[in-house]
């Protein structure tokens, strides 16, 4: 593994990672409004009094939301808070066959009612980061878009995203230099890690490059250790699995920490 260094004074230099912990709320909210983002994208806006200090730091947060399970009673989900600005909060929802969340927010209406609970912490990556590679499927698409959204000026970020077609490519407005890398496959294939590692063996990963991935947690694994095996710094990586197949409502945040 290849560490980096300053190079005048040979000192180690690492990423600053400053976990937060928030007090835990749940809120009834209401829907504000409901949009077709892409084919398989589907975007939410909340409001409501009880928004009134929610706090999220870090554009890979998550938040619990609870929507029917369909059999009267309530599931449970992970999702970004993708926006939160002027009391309300955006959230993007992917759609996909079989799943609660989808299911309810494919027939979200103005005024419905929904509840939410957390962000319960955040994990904010900071420090001297010369330039970012994120890398995930649709499930991450909504924290990989905040975070380039929210980037500064002097940032360079590189973005390598699988998602079935080019009608499901999103846009995203910011003050960084932004390369975005798209990769096509249909969500049969979502738990193959050979088009990220492919799409990775062919660029640079100089110094002071810090690399997230976000998605199914073999596939986050796999893109991880080939990260390693190729000497990139483990200070340098943050590796979740957003989702694990074959099981509802699981994750693994925190892969190899």
């Amino acid at each position: 593994m290849t560490e980096q260094s300053d190079m005048e004074t040979g000192a180690p230099i690492s990423p600053q990672i400053t976990r937060m912990r928030h007090e835990l709320h749940r809120r009834n909210l209401k829907v504000a409004s409901s949009e077709r983002l892409t084919p398989h994208m589907i975007r939410l806006t909340l409001e409501g009094s009880e928004l009134e200090g929610f706090v999220s730091a870090a554009p890979d947060d998550h938040f619990k939301l609870f929507v029917p399970d369909g059999e009267e009673g309530d599931a449970r989900r992970d999702y970004t808070p993708r926006l939160y600005k002027d009391g309300r909060l955006t959230v993007d929802v992917v759609d996909h066959p079989g799943g609660p969340a989808a299911d309810w927010a494919r027939l979200a209406a103005t005024g419905d009612s929904v509840m939410i609970g957390g962000p319960r912490g955040s994990v904010v990556i900071g420090g001297d980061i010369r330039h970012w590679v994120l890398i995930g499927d649709e499930t991450a698409l909504p924290a990989i878009g905040r975070r380039i959204e929210e980037l500064p000026a002097e940032s360079s970020v590189m973005s390598i995203v699988a998602v079935p077609g080019p009608e499901d490519e999103q846009r995203f407005e910011t003050a960084a230099r932004h390369d975005p890398v798209w990769l096509h496959r249909p969500l049969s294939e979502a738990t193959e890690a050979r088009p990220y590692i492919e799409a990775l063996e062919k660029i640079d990963l100089p110094p002071q490059t810090f690399v997230w991935v976000a998605a199914e947690a073999a596939v986050a694994r796999e893109i991880r250790s080939y990260l390693l095996d190729r000497g990139h710094d483990l200070q340098w990586i943050k590796a979740s699995g957003y989702w694990i197949k074959g099981q509802a409502d699981a994750s693994d945040k925190s892969i190899g920490e």
